[in-house]
């Protein structure tokens, strides 16, 4: 029997073959937009993780918030201090590389000019801790902290506004408190932090062992710690904390806070899945679209084709065998409509990939999704029609003109 009404709708589709077509578009731009949707999706959700990765996702930043001896008297506040980031170090093991940060604003002189900038003296871990970029020259390097150098590292920007071009900067001469500097390197961050970050435009970077000489102390603003697994950031990042307050260094009641890209790539991941999910949503309008289409045209057809609903229960079909071929009818447009969504859905990240670079994710059960929910569409949307061509009176039917 099944393979007798298969027969019958396609003869049917085989006749209106414009009908047929028309009606399956609105499925193929649904399918096709269930698949793009989660593409887009996986791509954002790629990139948002890419760029958290320039900033560092096996970052841990350890600062002093407050407390200590100077809660109450504010005389005496209990900043961290270098010998910190050593204890630290050998009690938390799986630190992989760190750098202290002392943040100064120096007067440098330039060309017999002054400026204000941000001074920072950081150890030559820094670079890898926050995964900067050289742009021309080099980074100063243990030899340098140890040899207590006056080499620096210039920002970009620094080096575009004060010498036109990064390249220009290298080997270049500034003051500062009457030291001479020379510029050996210049340099950005990986991706855009938008100001999340001690780095500014104009900032200098010097070796730790000369910085210090300038503040005078050993205390620090900050502390940056690369972890070896980003699995082990949360829990490396109690340690560093609880190996501060081990040290005897410090107050008991003392607070010092730690900041990481996790919560940061947990809003990033609920931002993707919201907007996946909108997009969804949206392609699911589509679909349904798509289904009242199939319904007006399934409706129109059982009018149209009230006769030969007449004479085919004049020979004995069953109102089970007349609801049956309607809702087939029905399921083959949404089927046909949602193979091709698929393929197009499909076509267009596999293009992407074929024709550029970029790795478009391309997920299969995007497309085992579309055709189910296209099935899905057509049997909802199909039933109404087909219970109409069932209901029909034979006698009434072949009376139609």
């Amino acid at each position: 029997m099944l393979s007798e009404i298969a027969k019958l709708a396609i003869d049917s589709f085989r006749a209106a073959k414009v009908r047929f077509v028309l009606t399956a578009l609105g499925m193929v731009i649904g399918t096709a937009s269930v698949i793009l949707v989660v593409a887009i999706s996986a791509t954002g959700r790629q990139y948002i993780l890419s760029e958290i990765q320039g900033i560092g996702t096996n970052l841990v930043e350890l600062e002093y918030a407050g407390g200590g001896s100077g809660a109450v008297t504010n005389i005496q506040s209990d900043f961290l201090v270098y010998d910190d980031e050593h204890t630290i170090d050998e009690e938390v093991p799986s630190i992989t590389a760190s750098s202290v940060v002392l943040e100064m604003h120096q007067n440098i002189s330039l060309g017999g000019v002054v400026h204000e900038v941000l001074v920072l003296g950081v150890e030559p871990q820094y670079r890898q801790v926050r995964n900067l970029v050289s742009l021309a020259g080099r980074f100063f390097d243990e030899e340098d902290e140890t040899a207590h150098s006056k080499v620096a590292d210039v920002t970009e920007p620094f080096a575009r506004a004060m010498f036109g071009s990064p390249a220009e900067a290298i080997g270049r001469t500034f003051q500062i408190n009457g030291i001479p500097f020379t510029i050996i390197g210049t340099f950005k961050e990986r991706v855009e932090t938008f100001g999340e970050t001690e780095i500014a435009n104009q900032t200098i970077l010097i070796p730790y062992s000369v910085g210090r000489y300038f503040s005078g102390t050993d205390n620090v603003k900050e502390m940056y710690f690369s972890i070896r697994d980003q699995k082990d950031v949360d829990d490396a990042a109690k340690q560093i904390v609880a190996a501060v307050h081990n040290d005897g260094r410090h107050q008991p009641n003392s607070v010092y806070q730690t900041q990481t890209m996790t919560a940061l790539i947990t809003l990033a991941g609920e931002v993707v899945n919201a907007l996946t999910a909108m997009l969804l949503l949206v392609s699911g309008v589509t679909l349904a679209v798509g289904g009242v289409g199939i319904m007006n045209i399934m409706l129109a057809t059982v009018r149209a084709r009230t006769r030969e609903i007449g004479i085919r229960k004049a020979l004995g079909a069953t109102a089970r065998e007349i609801k049956l071929q309607f809702l087939l009818e029905a399921v083959f447009v949404s089927l046909f409509g949602g193979l091709i969504g698929a393929v197009v859905g499909l076509a267009i990240p596999f293009s992407v990939r074929f024709f550029s670079s970029y790795r478009v994710p391309v997920s299969g059960w995007s497309a085992v999704i579309g055709l189910v929910a296209s099935a899905t569409v057509g049997i909802i949307f199909g039933t109404l029609p087909a219970n109409r061509a069932a209901a029909m009176d034979p006698i009434e039917s072949l009376r139609y003109e």
